[in-house]
């Protein structure tokens, strides 16, 4: 299948004069709330709302085994990714607890786990294959592959939009999945594989050289094209990373902002934005990981994140300690009394 890239229009100027408008004649010095104040005009521009309403919140997490694991990249087994996958179907996970918490709902979408998953509340299967490819003997997948991925994520969002949600987030499970996302911010940012290389899930000395050393191995092996964003993701990517860039670019093109987690996350917002630049302004980095390379490609993408917790679980769990901060930001603009209307005199 050959994979069409979504229309993705502007932000919408109008709604975001109004904001800032507003903002300014807010009972506050101006500009005294930060990020909350820019974040509640780039809202509005998403949105094309004066108010942005975004009280009926999703967490996607895409599942997707990988082949690169077989090379013990990660100080966890692959059976890890089923069993996981189980987890959030019973509402048990880090992620279940912080969206309960946030009011949001956990959709768990199989793009690739290397077993059968049995249908269950809140899973959505659409498996392309028990896995990707091992990348570091040759393409993580097809080209067609990756052009499928990308298409179930943005019809998964479709979906989703489409019953009402209208703030979306991004979470991920697979285990072995900062391997192909390591690879993906060394190609597209240009930086050395050593550079963009954590310890993933706990590894040590040893196993990080040789997760750094296969990496690079990939990367010259495969020789994916920096300017080709299909070619990097199908070449040392992953099926949720793939699918996760479709969600951005569905939502995007359905005005609906996208609040985007931690390393493996960004790995899809690089995907997302190397096919359409235009997304960029739709994507609002919840946190800056412990992962060394995610400061990278946050800094490539231009997205400046709203927490620093020392976060590295993935699954979503930022994406969702950051959903009250853009309530907070649209609460403020709505239900906060102006000068006029509260009397209270201008400086």
């Amino acid at each position: 299948m050959a994979f069409s890239i979504p229309s993705i229009p502007p932000l919408d100027i109008s709604a975001m004069q109004a904001a800032r408008k507003r903002q300014s004649s807010l009972t506050k010095p101006e500009g005294s709330l930060g990020q909350l104040e820019e974040l509640s005009i780039q809202l509005a521009g998403i949105t094309g709302q004066h108010f942005p309403d975004l009280q009926r919140k999703a967490v996607v997490v895409m599942a997707a085994d990988h082949g690169v694991s077989a090379e013990g990249v990660s100080a966890y087994p692959a059976e890890v990714t089923r069993q996981m996958v189980a987890n959030f179907l019973a509402g048990g996970a880090a992620i279940n607890v912080l969206a309960r918490l946030a009011g949001a709902q956990v959709v768990v979408v199989d793009m690739g786990v290397a077993a059968d998953l049995d249908e269950a509340p809140g899973l959505i299967r659409r498996k392309i294959a028990r896995g990707t490819s091992n990348m570091s003997a040759g393409a993580a997948m097809t080209r067609e592959q990756a052009e499928e991925a990308l298409q179930t994520g943005v019809e998964v969002a479709d979906g989703l939009i489409d019953s009402g949600v209208n703030l979306l987030a991004s979470g991920d499970m697979g285990i072995g999945n900062t391997t192909p996302s390591s690879a993906i911010t060394a190609v597209i940012t240009d930086r050395p594989a050593a550079q963009v290389t954590g310890r993933g899930t706990g590894l040590g000395d040893e196993a990080l050289a040789r997760k750094v050393e296969l990496i690079a191995k990939s990367i010259t092996l495969n020789r994916p094209d920096p300017a080709d964003a299909l070619d990097v993701v199908s070449k040392v990517g992953g099926f949720e990373i793939a699918g996760l860039a479709g969600v951005m670019l569905g939502a995007a093109a359905r005005r609906v902002p996208v609040v985007v987690d931690g390393f493996i996350s960004g790995a899809a917002a690089l995907i997302a934005a190397g096919l359409s630049p235009a997304v960029k302004p739709y994507l609002i980095a919840a946190h800056q990981s412990v992962e060394i390379g995610h400061k990278y490609l946050l800094e490539h993408l231009g997205l400046k994140p709203l927490l620093n917790l020392d976060l590295r679980l993935g699954e979503g769990t930022g994406a969702a300690l950051a959903f009250p901060i853009l309530e907070a930001a649209c609460r403020i603009l709505q239900e906060m009394a102006t000068f006029d209307e509260a009397q209270v005199s201008h400086k």
